[in-house]
C-alpha cells in the first residue's frame, strides 16, 4: 500500500472531505492522499488540511481533468507504482481500495470500479448517460467496458508516463480509457458499491455532451 498513492480532485467539497480522507488514510498513509482544490469558494483546503493529506491548488476552478493531470503529475514524479483516484463527494467508498490494489498484483493498465447499473439506485439520467457513453467508449477501445464513466479507478504509473492527456473536464476520464487501450495496456474491472448520496453534481449536461462528443471525433485521428 505504501506505493500506492490516492489523488482526489475536489470542488467545494468542505462538507465531505475530512471524512473522506480519515476512512482512506484506514488503507493508505496520509502522506500519499493528495487532495487537489480545484478553486473552492468554502472550506475544502483548509479541512484537507486538517485532515492531514497533501493538497495541491488551484487558484481558479479549471475542471476535473485538469485537477486530476495535476495529481497525476505529483503521483509520476514520486516513487509510486499507481494512483487511485476518488470523488470527493463520499460516493466512492474507500473500503474497495484493497480489493482494486490485490487485482493490480502483476498489473499494468487501468482498473475500473464498476458499478451495478441498478435503476432502484441509480438515477435514471445518470444511468442512461452511463450507457451511452459506456457503449461509445467500448467500441472506441475495442473492449467492452462496462462502466467508462466511474472515476474511482486504479491507473498503473505506466499508463500515467505514457499517455498523452488533452480533456480539462470530466472527458478525460474516457479519454485517458481510449489511449491506454490503444496503447496495450489493460483494462479491468472490480466491482464497487453503488452510492448516490443526493449531493450536488458538477456536471453540465449539455456542455459535457458536447465535450463528450467532440472527444470521440478526435478520438479517430488518434
Amino acid at each position: 500500500m505504501n506505493r500506492v498513492a490516492v489523488i482526489i480532485p475536489a470542488y467545494n467539497a468542505g462538507a465531505t472531505i475530512a471524512e473522506l480522507i480519515e476512512r482512506t488514510s484506514r488503507f493508505v498513509c496520509r502522506e500519499g492522499i493528495v487532495v487537489i482544490d480545484d478553486g473552492s469558494c468554502d472550506q475544502t483546503l483548509e479541512m484537507a488540511g486538517r485532515a492531514g493529506a497533501v493538497i495541491l491548488r488551484h487558484e481558479t476552478n479549471r475542471g476535473k481533468g485538469e485537477a486530476l493531470k495535476t495529481g497525476f503529475v505529483y503521483v509520476r514524479n514520486r516513487d509510486y507504482q499507481a494512483v487511485i483516484t476518488l470523488d470527493a463527494d463520499l460516493q466512492h467508498d474507500p473500503e474497495s481500495i484493497p480489493d482494486l490494489v490485490r487485482r493490480a498484483d502483476g498489473f499494468s493498465g487501468i482498473i475500473i470500479g464498476t458499478r451495478r447499473r441498478d435503476l432502484k439506485i441509480m438515477p435514471f439520467g445518470r444511468w442512461l448517460s452511463n450507457n451511452l457513453t459506456s457503449a461509445i467508449v467500448s467500441v472506441l477501445a475495442g473492449q467492452t467496458i462496462r462502466d467508462s464513466q466511474s472515476g474511482y479507478r486504479l491507473i498503473t504509473t505506466q499508463v500515467l508516463k505514457s499517455v498523452r492527456l488533452e480533456s480539462r473536464k470530466y472527458d478525460l476520464e474516457s479519454e485517458i480509457l481510449i489511449k491506454a487501450k490503444r496503447k496495450g495496456f489493460e483494462i479491468a474491472e472490480v466491482p464497487i458499491e453503488t452510492i448516490y448520496a443526493g449531493g450536488r453534481s458538477f456536471i453540465n449536461p449539455l456542455a459535457d455532451t458536447v465535450r463528450f462528443i467532440r472527444l470521440m471525433w478526435r478520438s479517430l485521428w488518434w
